[in-house]
């Protein structure tokens, strides 16, 4: 059985609790705009949002037109005009102050990381997700942080793991894995770099899709039992 020396760690909805964080600062943002009371807002913004971000994940639009836009987007279906990229900034403002950890977190990232190379991979803003990864009190448990926006690549796009990959000494793919929520970010991006990969489904959410995972888990708990076997 062969002994994995290097995890790949997505962040959001992974170790860290985005979607709270996310609810929490749209709500402000809502209030501080007036416009929490309109209905259905948080979501349109939802579904607008998760859109515009699978057609980045799919090369169709780029990273900065889904910041500058999404808002924008989101209150033209009310009938109002506004400076989309000014209220991202606010935004991003409210949703730095968000970092609670998923329920086990911590507590597998401290087992882990004297035994283990610990890496970030995620997509976003990187003074957000270092903000938020600093606030958690995280940031000790990693060699790397690997933020999208750094890179120049969106996973899961080939070329982002490969500079990820470039970067770390030694990289064996058969002693590597990476656990992530996203099929279409994490586990997609595993299966193009030939890694074993642990999707991390803790809502039991069907795969209908052709992306296999290597290992399901709905528990952080739950990847000491991979680890373990495979060791």
């Amino acid at each position: 059985m062969k002994k994995y020396n290097t995890i790949l760690f997505d962040v959001d909805d992974t170790i860290l609790d985005f979607k709270k964080g996310e609810k929490e600062a749209l709500t402000a943002l809502f209030k501080e705009l007036d416009a929490d009371k309109k209905e259905n807002i948080m979501d349109e913004y939802i579904k607008i949002n998760q859109s515009l971000w699978r057609d980045l994940e799919k090369g169709k639009v780029t990273r900065d037109y889904v910041l500058n836009n999404r808002f924008y987007l989101l209150f033209q279906q009310f009938g109002i005009e506004v400076d989309g990229e000014m209220i991202e900034n606010r935004y991003r403002y409210y949703l730095d102050l968000q970092h609670e950890c998923i329920d086990g977190a911590t507590e597998l990232l401290e087992s882990l990381y004297q035994n283990y190379r610990l890496y970030i991979v995620t997509n976003g803003v990187s003074k957000t997700q270092y903000t938020r990864l600093g606030d958690a009190k995280l940031e000790k448990y990693f060699k790397e942080i690997f933020v999208s926006e750094d890179i120049g690549y969106q996973k899961p796009a080939k070329e982002y793991f490969e500079a990820v990959i470039n970067r770390i000494p030694d990289f064996d793919y058969e002693k590597s894995i990476i656990i992530g929520d996203s099929l279409t970010a994490d586990i997609l991006g595993g299966n193009r770099i030939g890694i074993d990969t642990c999707w991390f489904n803790p809502h039991k959410k069907d795969n209908d899709t052709e992306i296999k995972p290597t290992f399901e888990i709905s528990k952080l708990s739950d990847f000491y039992k991979i680890l373990d076997s495979n060791n």
